[in-house]
């Protein structure tokens, strides 16, 4: 078995020499982390806003709606409501009639049974009488 010993040693932080241009990238990127994450603020304090706004006109329209969808309904709700007065002045006129016409039925049908009774009075009248009666009334 082999072993392998490796002496990393120390490094020297005061003699560290980095180049220029690792420098320059990192300054680089750390200047556009830090653009991008302010426009990235802004962007969501926008929206924010825009969605407030957005939130407060559709209360607003929300509101506007349910006002028109109450007037609207109320109106048709008074309609309603006259339509059925009108129906039940109507249904009390139709009673009346009912009850004149139950008079009006109940006096033909007595006018009725007198005229049976005459009838059937007159037919035995003449019958009894046949021959002894002209035509004029008189007495033969």
């Amino acid at each position: 078995m082999v072993r392998l010993h490796v002496d990393v040693g120390t490094v020297d932080m005061e003699n560290l020499k980095l180049p220029i241009a690792l420098v320059m990238a990192m300054a680089v990127q750390l200047a556009g982390g830090v653009w991008w994450v302010s426009q990235q603020a802004a962007t969501i304090a926008s929206l924010e806003e825009s969605v407030q706004q957005f939130a407060s006109k559709m209360a607003v329209e929300d509101n506007v709606n349910l006002k028109r969808d109450v007037q609207d309904n109320t109106d048709y709700i008074d309609g309603a409501f006259a339509e059925i007065e009108e129906l039940w002045d109507e249904t009390d006129e139709l009673w009346t009639e009912l009850d004149s016409l139950v008079v009006t039925i109940g006096a033909i049908t007595k006018l009725q049974q007198r005229v049976a009774v005459i009838e059937n009075d007159l037919k035995y009248i003449t019958r009894d009488h046949n021959g002894m009666l002209d035509m004029k009334g008189g007495v033969k």
